[in-house]
């Protein structure tokens, strides 16, 4: 596969779970949280592509990723609440396509090269941790970037529901990539 394969692959991806977050989560979340939801997602899919996405693609995954959100602002955000050329949203979409290379590297940094295609096996438990760190880095990035918009009293909550729906976002995505591959080992070994 080559990268231009690989990185519409990725975009694609982003699309998708920003769609599915769009789409369905959103619109329940607004009914519960309508002064946070234009700020943040109690499950942001999209979080667990970026962390996946630089597990196999290391820091060139960026360029995917901010691709795939700046697109996704483009289709999912209705004009009239952004405009995904906003210097704003611009400066949010590199926030959020950095924050997953940078965790990787803040971790190679401390001497755990968590990349996919190292000698040691990683674990999902690793996976989960340089999520976390993303998580908190973009949730740091995202709250100072939109705090002119925040409502004094929302900040920290908005602060938590990124952090918290960056996670459950990895989580999800996580699962639903171990549950497909698990179906595909089993499917190809019954074929063999």
């Amino acid at each position: 596969m080559t990268s231009l394969q690989t990185f519409g692959i990725v975009i694609v991806a982003y699309m998708l779970a920003h769609g599915l977050t769009a789409w369905l989560i959103t619109p329940v979340q607004a009914l519960l949280l309508p002064d946070v939801t234009a700020f943040a997602s109690l499950v942001y899919l999209p979080h667990g592509v970026r962390v996946l996405a630089t597990w196999l693609l290391g820091p060139v995954a960026f360029v995917p990723l901010a691709l795939g959100a700046f697109l996704s602002e483009l289709m999912f955000t209705p004009p009239e609440v952004s405009q995904a050329t906003d210097p704003v949203i611009l400066l949010s979409i590199v926030a959020g396509a950095a924050a997953s290379p940078l965790a990787f590297e803040m971790m190679r940094g401390f001497g755990f090269n968590l990349y996919a295609r190292q000698p040691r096996r990683g674990s999902w438990k690793w996976l989960l941790l340089v999520g976390s760190i993303a998580s908190i880095t973009n949730s740091l990035a995202q709250s100072t970037i939109f705090s002119q918009s925040i409502l004094p009293g929302e900040s920290v909550t908005v602060l938590a529901i990124y952090a918290i729906g960056d996670l459950i976002g990895l989580v999800i995505t996580t699962l639903l990539l171990m549950m497909v591959f698990r179906r595909m080992r089993l499917s190809a070994a019954r074929r063999s």
